[in-house]
């Protein structure tokens, strides 16, 4: 393996969001943060917070997905934000410390019905909302409504709506007849 990290960017359905793909694996959690929330467990989303017009930041498996404010241009920043990245990246520092559990994982715990709303969200959907530079991460089931958080590109996204509606919310449905709806919250 190359010590020469090599980063591109992507556009993604959100137009506020630009994904930073990384040629290689870069942690095997993933961990979302937002504007004014704390940065200690990501060393590169607080140096990422150092630019004013960054509102969030998610970084996934071999990603970094950064959301910036109305007033700054992507044609400003990714070319720079590439360049910032692959030398973290570079220089050994850490993108991420200590995992936190995964609401998504399954445990004993689960009824039967959560376990499966899981599966599906884990070997189907997550992997799918990755490739556009978010996740959707299960947060309840209560009432017969699934309750989702939506993180990365995907908070905020105009098409958000219409994926957790007619994507997600139809393959659980057809799983699970007993689900009455699916809804997204933000974290």
């Amino acid at each position: 393996m190359s010590d020469t990290v090599r980063v591109h960017f992507e556009p993604t359905p959100n137009p506020q969001s630009l994904k930073f793909v990384v040629d290689r694996p870069i942690t095997s959690d993933s961990a979302e943060f937002k504007q004014g929330e704390p940065t200690f467990r990501s060393p590169l989303a607080k140096k990422l917070f150092g630019f004013p017009w960054t509102q969030g930041v998610f970084i996934g498996r071999d990603f970094v997905t950064v959301t910036k404010q109305d007033w700054v241009d992507w044609e400003t920043l990714a070319e720079p934000l590439s360049g910032l990245i692959a030398e973290h990246i570079e220089r050994g520092e850490p993108v991420l410390t200590e995992a936190e559990a995964s609401t998504t994982t399954t445990n004993t715990e689960d009824t039967p019905t959560v376990q499966t709303i899981k599966r599906i969200l884990n070997d189907e959907i997550r992997p799918a909302v990755a490739m556009d530079g978010g996740d959707v991460a299960f947060e309840r089931y209560e009432d017969n409504i699934v309750y989702l958080l939506l993180k990365g590109s995907c908070a905020g996204c105009p098409s958000s709506t219409y994926t957790l509606k007619e994507g997600i919310a139809t393959r659980l449905k057809s799983a699970i007849p007993e689900i009455k709806d699916v809804v997204g919250v933000n974290a």
